[in-house]
């Protein structure tokens, strides 16, 4: 009875470890985490977002617009050693633990968070929620704050960028699964547009970005977007690759899949503006 008993406990206490790792897979830091690290010197809090007049305490302004440029193809990303320039300029360096965040969209934090992994940065996290849930939970704000020049280490992980090379491989490909972020408009081709070829890579699959966040800016539960992956067929057996418009929308669906477990994953950073740009290229 008593060893059964032991047992129980073992298996709860197993449980309870489980569930935590599945929740803290996630590259998440909530604002109340945040709050009791403003003052860690061994962390940095950058906004994303462009045209900001209310920052995070003691948070650096560096919009994601920053570390892209408009050639070939607007707001593809600079060169690793251009964007870690710019970077160690504004006093981010990698061996911090940098926190991201932007307006509420998530967008421009998750592309943000893209980028720095690309980069090499081992210890990036996304504020869940947002300025939004840092101002619903009374998070000092202020102004923004200048960082002291330093050097930002690269570390480049290829592996997080695709090609559109690879994404022509994985074009039909049954070991690749090509994830289109932007709105179903979009993606049918059917929304507004200045470009010249409306619609999407062949085979994509769509999964809005904004899906992925509730009405708060927080991401969804874990259990949520595994169901609302496995039922578009993005399975961990598969690489992953995420694009939209410029792939500033791809950051988030990047973060999550990531943050659930899939081993390959990748944003393909010329993303649609870049693919039906090229008249060789079919479109779905």
């Amino acid at each position: 009875m008593i060893k059964d008993m032991k047992l129980n406990r073992l298996f709860l206490l197993g449980l309870v470890l489980l569930l935590a790792s599945a929740v803290s897979a996630q590259d998440l830091i909530s604002a109340n985490e945040l709050k009791q690290n403003l003052k860690n010197p061994n962390y940095i809090i950058v906004n994303a977002a462009a045209n900001q007049k209310v920052f995070i305490r003691g948070a650096i302004d560096l919009p994601h617009g920053t570390l892209c440029t408009d050639e070939p193809i607007r707001n593809i990303i600079k060169s690793p050693e251009e964007m870690a320039a710019e970077l160690g300029n504004h006093g981010i360096s990698a061996d911090k633990t940098i926190v991201v965040y932007d307006e509420g969209s998530t967008k421009y934090a998750g592309r943000m968070y893209w980028m720095l992994k690309y980069l090499g940065a081992p210890n990036v996290k996304m504020l869940d929620g947002n300025i939004t849930g840092w101002k619903a939970t009374r998070g000092p704000i202020g102004t923004a704050s200048k960082g002291s020049k330093t050097t930002f280490t690269l570390n480049v992980d290829a592996n997080q960028l695709a090609t559109m090379a690879e994404v022509k491989k994985a074009v039909n490909n049954p070991s690749y699964v090509i994830v289109d972020a932007r709105t179903p408009e979009e993606y049918a081709g059917t929304a507004e547009t200045e470009l010249a070829r409306p619609g999407h890579v062949p085979s994509a699959v769509n999964v809005n970005y904004e899906t992925l966040v509730d009405g708060k800016s927080l991401l969804k539960s874990n259990e949520a977007l595994t169901s609302m992956f496995e039922s578009k067929g993005i399975t961990k057996d598969k690489t992953v690759i995420v694009y939209c418009e410029t792939s500033v929308r791809a950051g988030v669906i990047y973060l999550a899949l990531k943050g659930l477990g899939y081993p390959n994953v990748k944003v393909y950073d010329g993303a649609y503006l870049e693919w039906q740009s090229v008249d060789s290229n079919e479109i779905g």
